[in-house]
């Protein structure tokens, strides 16, 4: 049975999470912490948050073994972006979009 973990409202940009999530879709659980601890970008601790997060509820809400698990689906979404305005040349105003992130990680038993 598939179980669910979602971070919502990160501040960082859906592109960024996304580069992060495909390239641990598919993994084992303890494989795909493994990469993110050695990914240079700072999202990957957030992802791994999540991933660590999903783990947890499938051994304590299922009581599966958290070793047998693999991520079927990891995606990010996009979230509310913050709006601010800059000023810019000639009296007008340029807008600033701060995006924001919806992270959802999946994860199953790999028999399943």
């Amino acid at each position: 049975m598939p179980v669910k973990a979602v971070a919502k409202e990160i501040r960082t940009s859906p592109r960024k999470v996304r580069l992060v999530a495909d390239t641990v879709r598919g993994r084992r659980v303890d494989e795909a912490l493994e990469i993110l601890r050695f990914l240079p970008t700072p999202v990957a601790a957030t992802v791994a948050k999540v991933v660590r997060s999903a783990a947890a509820n499938a051994e304590n809400n299922l009581m599966l073994n958290p070793d047998g698990l693999r991520i079927v689906g990891i995606y990010a979404d996009a979230g509310t972006p913050l709006r601010r305005v800059r000023a810019s040349s000639r009296g007008r105003a340029g807008k600033v979009r701060k995006r924001s992130t919806h992270i959802t990680v999946i994860v199953d038993t790999e028999g399943a």
